[in-house]
């Protein structure tokens, strides 16, 4: 509206002087979280790296439908071996999703799609390296192999899941037309509190989710009590 209706802010302060200009709660936040996130050099670079996956992943018609039978692959195999529970509607095929610095909650549901689908994304790299038309493609695949699979993309993954699941809460609050300034303060100092918890006591919980989720997809981590 800013842009499409000149000067109607300060119409609406001449009849109301006590007026707020809030300029879309949400889609600050978004920016202001990826913004500072990527102030920390290795979060940049997770950033950089996800949206390359992604692209590389399912950048075709033809790598998408790959992408799809290494998910197909992978379900049929841990329902045989009665690692997956088969209810209606469980276990779905997915697609991979692009962070956008525009979208709400779109850095989250990238970050979650990819852990969804890991170990179908790492097949569809895995081949690309080795089968892709051109020198090229195949240098970019093993490029993004390689950091999909090293511990240090596994564990910001994780830990930007539990931070960006915490403040989506809140831009999902954010959005809601009943929303009020002061219910949007005091939610703000409840993501922060949260956050903080999860600084102060989640990283035990972190851990042994990180350590399992690579086993499960045979990767190596580091030995968390060398030198002790």
């Amino acid at each position: 509206m800013r842009g499409e209706f000149n000067g109607l802010q300060a119409l609406i302060l001449n009849d109301c002087r006590y007026a707020f200009y809030v300029y879309f709660f949400a889609y600050r936040l978004q920016l202001a979280l990826v913004a500072a996130a990527r102030e920390v050099v290795e979060v940049h670079q997770f950033f950089k790296d996800l949206s390359d996956i992604v692209n590389i992943a399912s950048t075709s018609s033809k790598r998408h439908d790959e992408l799809q039978k290494a998910q197909v692959a992978e379900i049929s195999h841990l329902v045989s071996i009665n690692e997956l529970a088969t209810r209606t509607g469980m276990n779905q095929i997915g697609t991979l999703q692009r962070p956008g610095e525009t979208r709400w909650s779109s850095h989250l549901n990238s970050v979650t799609s990819l852990l969804k689908m890991y170990n179908a994304t790492s097949a569809v790299l895995k081949n690309l390296k080795n089968t892709a038309s051109n020198y090229s493609q195949r240098g970019d695949a093993h490029n993004a192999y390689n950091r999909l699979r090293s511990f240090e993309f596994i564990f910001i993954l994780h830990v930007m899941k539990e931070v960006l699941g915490i403040t989506d809460n809140l831009c999902q609050a954010l959005q809601r037309r009943s929303q009020d300034i002061l219910n949007a303060m005091s939610l703000v100092l409840k993501t922060k509190d949260l956050i903080q918890k999860l600084k102060d006591d989640g990283w035990n919980e972190l851990l042994k989710n990180m350590i399992s989720f690579c086993e499960t997809s045979e990767l190596d981590f580091p030995d968390m009590n060398a030198g002790l």
